[in-house]
């Protein structure tokens, strides 16, 4: 299962690094017959295509750098088994190539809309500008799940708020 590895291109991990504001939002009810989820998501955030063909839903903030961006992604697992640990550590070192310092902040069980897996939150730093990631991990039945928060340190906090919102509404 290596598909799941390298979520933040560099180009936008470049422009995430600059700034931005999550502020306080209304969630709005999001479905698609393609997800084999349905999720509630900040009003008046976009849809983001980032090309790197990954299955799910990307979002940001804003239209321009800077901005907060949450990611909900899946592969089919194909009745193949999935260790968690070994995809947070594939992820990991996808970040690492793109040449960010990571440091783990927290590592703890984590179950949203019945699945359960594994949540960690990051800092990661390129020069002086720092970012703050979580990320989830979940081991569906037919699914590898991966739920991310990509936000710089100084809205974290409020941006890891409204996230929080979001993953209490996920259904699968």
């Amino acid at each position: 299962m290596k598909v799941l590895r390298k979520f933040v291109p560099a180009a936008l991990l470049a422009s995430a690094l600059a700034g931005g504001l999550a502020g306080a939002q209304t969630l709005v009810p999001f479905s698609d017959a393609k997800l084999p989820f349905r999720f509630s998501h900040p009003q008046g955030w976009l849809g983001v295509d980032l090309g790197d063909k990954t299955n799910g839903v990307s979002m940001v903030s804003a239209k321009t750098p800077p901005a907060t961006m949450i990611r909900l992604l899946f592969v089919p697992k194909n009745g193949r088994a999935v260790n968690v640990t070994q995809e947070f550590g594939g992820f990991e070192q996808g970040l690492k190539s793109t040449g960010v310092t990571l440091k783990t902040l927290t590592s703890r069980a984590a179950s949203y809309g019945g699945v359960s897996g594994t949540e960690r939150e990051y800092q990661i730093a390129k020069g002086k500008d720092t970012l703050r990631m979580r990320v989830w991990f979940g081991n569906g039945a037919k699914n590898l799940y991966s739920f991310q928060l990509t936000d710089t340190a100084a809205r974290y906090a409020s941006a890891n708020a409204l996230y929080s919102k979001v993953l209490s509404t996920v259904r699968f």
